[in-house]
């Protein structure tokens, strides 16, 4: 498996890297000693689990040190963005426990400072107006160790630019056909202050501000000055922006006095095993329709891992774990299950689900009786209390838990061998009915009325317990059983199509999974349940009253608890 760094390293009052540079700065009393984050994610997509990280970071770090943060989304390309966005970032946010209160911004609520600013930047001879095309443009950019070349329009006089950049905002030119470049240094050794791109004209109309802008700020420029005129005093991004800092920064100061000026802060990026993290990556996989949706459960958007039936808590304690640092890992996705597991042993209740159903029969036991069997909620809580399970002559057990020759340490059913049927009596197994194949129908066995759970004969011990479902009442379900997306560990590192390392197995659908009738009566969407010995399962929103669906969260075999234990970790 990948190397990764499981934890990161917290100085001794448990603060990571990022929290103790924003101590230092508000006992320094800069800013005034206040502190202002934001979270500013581009309405384009749905929010991944590498967001969730970030604005964990960026709604935690100002609770923790009584600051505010501000979400505001960076709504600069009107070519890529929807309302649906919008909202359902909102409701991530939210159910993952953070809320901005009256903070809610949007880069748009800008453009007007935005252009003036330009328009300031271009009188005093610091942007120019280029018609060079994006080829040409990136063409004479240079190399880190070459410098690049003055565009031919670099020293246009600032009346001519200004006209140019009005008319460009008026809709006079074509998209592609002009831009806004600072005029910075063309022989920088820092790439980014070439001569970047301030705007470029886009002609759809914006969601919020319809017709009114012909041009858009470029992410670079609009970013910090957004920062600055919110009053937000630190800008926490991830690592793949590091190199934009010195940019920042200049931009930041045409606003920005010694009284007040944003900071930005990088650390590593989320990245997980068996999936990507790529939002263009992940609108392939909807829109080429090989996931059912952004929501679908195989995806590590926050809306999938919802539908999946991961636990907000489980998410944290996940990123409090893998933590911030300055290198980039790649954390494995063991480690998201295990926190997963931990959660949902505490909080899920048990019942009963069998999922390859074969039936036995239980030969000297009446016919007409049905007794009532006690199951604990949860043996972790026994607050949670119990609930009654029918118990009858026809059960249904997993076809798995039999074999006629099983090998040596096979302590489930099989030939006059001895079992306990959960909750209820010891069984012994007399044979079976095949079909004219040789398939097992029927499994035969007889049950020793002493050993009822509960009474002084149920202390005998045999080796195998099974889970069941009494047939009368069994309700019959469906489990979608949900596995890694990829079938790669690391899927981005790969060579070829990365459309071609899905998983085919990752989505298995069980259309006769039987269970128990509580169960059937209670279960509501997003309910979380172990299903006894085979895994955590959760309600799917496609449930309908007729039928019940089901989501395999996550299996009971913990593989980095594991790994931890034999690690001695």
């Amino acid at each position: 498996m990948t190397e990764i760094k499981e934890e990161a390293i917290v100085n001794e009052n448990g603060l990571n890297f990022i929290e103790q540079e924003i101590k230092a700065d508000l006992e320094a009393g800069k800013n005034g000693g206040r502190l202002n984050t934001r979270f500013p994610p581009e309405p384009n997509g749905y929010l991944h689990i590498g967001h969730a990280k970030a604005f964990i970071m960026d709604f935690g770090a100002a609770e923790k040190f009584g600051g505010t943060c501000n979400l505001r989304f960076d709504d600069t390309n009107p070519q890529k963005e929807d309302t649906e966005y919008v909202e359902a970032i909102k409701r991530d946010i939210h159910w993952l426990g953070f809320d901005w209160g009256d903070r809610l911004y949007y880069a748009s609520d800008y453009f007007q400072q935005l252009f003036d600013l330009a328009k300031r930047m271009i009188s005093e001879g610091k942007a120019y107006v280029d018609e060079q095309s994006s080829e040409e443009i990136a063409a004479q950019k240079g190399t880190p160790t070459e410098a690049g070349v003055n565009s031919p329009y670099r020293d246009r006089p600032v009346e001519e630019n200004l006209d140019l950049f009005e008319r460009m905002n008026k809709g006079e030119f074509d998209e592609g056909s002009m831009v806004l470049r600072a005029k910075i240094d063309m022989a920088n050794s820092n790439m980014h202050f070439r001569d970047p791109i301030m705007y470029r004209i886009i002609k759809t109309p914006h969601w919020r501000t319809g017709e009114k802008w012909k041009v858009y700020p470029m992410y670079d420029f609009a970013h910090g000055q957004s920062d600055y005129f919110e009053g937000v005093t630190h800008s926490i991004c991830t690592l793949e922006f590091v190199p934009h800092r010195p940019l920042y920064e200049y931009f930041v100061k045409e606003l920005a006095d010694d009284s007040y000026c944003p900071r930005q802060i990088e650390f590593n990026r989320l990245n997980l095993t068996y999936t990507v993290m790529s939002k263009r990556k992940l609108l392939q996989l909807v829109q080429e329709n090989l996931v059912s949706g952004w929501d679908d459960p195989r995806m590590p958007t926050i809306c999938g891992l919802r539908r999946r039936g991961y636990t907000p808590s489980s998410i944290k304690d996940f990123v409090n774990r893998i933590g911030y640092t300055k290198y980039e890992a790649l954390n494995h996705i063991e480690l998201l299950e295990h926190s997963v597991r931990e959660d949902l042993n505490k909080t899920a209740t048990r019942v009963s689900a069998v999922q390859n159903p074969v039936k036995l029969i239980l030969t000297n036991y009446p016919e007409e009786k049905t007794e009532m069997m006690e199951m604990d909620n949860n043996p972790e809580n026994p607050a949670e209390g119990t609930h009654q399970m029918p118990f009858s002559r026809e059960l249904w057990i997993e076809r798995e838990d039999f074999m006629e020759n099983p090998p040596k340490k096979f302590f489930r059913m099989s030939p006059d061998k001895e079992v306990r049927l959960k909750g209820a009596y010891i069984v012994r197994c007399t044979g079976v009915r095949k079909d004219d194949e040789g398939n097992i129908e029927e499994i035969y066995a007889t049950y020793d009325p002493e050993t009822r759970s509960g009474l002084p004969g149920a202390d005998r011990k045999v080796k195998g317990t099974l889970h069941w479902v009494s047939v009368p009442t069994a309700v019959k379900a469906e489990v979608r059983d949900y596995d890694r997306l990829f079938a790669v560990e690391n899927p981005s590192a790969e060579e070829g199509d990365f459309r071609e390392m899905l998983n085919p197995d990752s989505l298995v659908i069980r259309d006769n999974v039987m269970i128990e009738p509580w169960l059937a009566e209670r279960a509501e969407s997003g309910d979380h349940y172990q299903f006894q010995r085979l895994g955590y399962y959760t309600v799917d929103p496609d449930s309908t009253e007729g039928k019940l669906v089901f989501n395999k969260t996550i299996g009971l075999k913990d593989t980095w608890a594991k790994e931890m234990k034999k690690s001695g970790k």
